[in-house]
């Protein structure tokens, strides 16, 4: 066994507790496919929100905590069930992995709800290899829906994300089948498949799922990863039978590197 898998297998868990934290993100954006939610225009967007988010940007990018946690109320509130308290710990945790991200965050829609503004946005984040973490690198899409009040962020509800974490000097290339929504006791299939041809490669890999709740943004798992025979996982998963949000992953392993991807999956009535 190479020395890569050998230092892959020992320290799995941290690897998969950074896919986790970069969920905590920035809390400002988030990728939407099709339509945004209904609601004005960016172009007419008040110039306070465009701002806040470029200034939540900005510090993002710089690893700046304290700068970040300004901008969120000491009574925020977030679907997974974060406070302000929970995602300053995530995130001072994430970014002593992730020194060096680039933020990005679009604006989609607004509307305004009394005194308050609930914007729709989309966040890129771009971690890029490093050869002195092990050439980790990252990329991540997140689309949300915020609650600004006044300055401050005072809610947040995440509604799809995906993650991609990389490691090594030729990390696997998948495609990941999953969709993005269930219903409770629904069967579906995720499979993450290696686009490149295998050779004499041979791969290790595990399909993991996890109910999204607070706790999990900042613990780790084991990851016992198996032999794969084919090129690729394939797996029939079922919902719960009550509603929620689940994180699903794919580890896939090889000699000269190793890919991670997360995205979350909403079980509905």
């Amino acid at each position: 066994m190479s020395n890569f898998i050998t230092l892959l297998l020992k320290h799995p868990s941290k690897l998969l507790m950074n896919s986790r934290l970069v969920f905590t993100l920035i809390a400002l954006g988030l990728v939407s496919v099709g339509k945004p939610v209904s609601g004005n225009t960016p172009d007419k967007a008040p110039e306070q929100l465009k701002n806040l988010i470029t200034q939540i940007d900005t510090a993002a990018s710089k690893a700046d905590v304290k700068g970040v946690m300004q901008f969120y109320s000491p009574t925020f509130t977030h679907g997974d069930g974060l406070n302000r308290q929970t995602m300053e710990q995530a995130l001072s945790k994430f970014w002593k992995q992730y020194p060096k991200l680039r933020y990005r965050t679009i604006l989609r829609s607004w509307k305004s709800e009394g005194n308050s503004i609930v914007a729709e946005t989309v966040t890129n984040i771009t971690g890029f290899p490093s050869s002195n973490q092990e050439n980790l690198g990252l990329n991540a899409r997140i689309l949300s829906r915020q609650r600004f009040t006044g300055n401050k962020i005072t809610n947040q509800e995440i509604l799809s994300e995906r993650t991609e974490v990389t490691s090594g000097i030729k990390p696997p290339q998948l495609d990941i089948q999953l969709p993005k929504e269930v219903k409770v006791g629904q069967s579906y299939n995720f499979d993450a498949i290696v686009r490149e041809p295998l050779g004499d490669n041979y791969l290790l890999g595990k399909a993991m799922e996890k109910p999204i709740e607070a706790s999990q943004y900042l613990k780790s798992s084991p990851i016992d990863l198996e032999a794969l025979r084919a090129g690729g996982l394939f797996k029939i998963g079922r919902a719960p039978n009550t509603p929620g949000n689940h994180w699903i992953s794919a580890v896939i392993v090889r000699s000269n590197g190793m890919t991670i991807i997360t995205q979350r999956l909403r079980v509905v009535r």
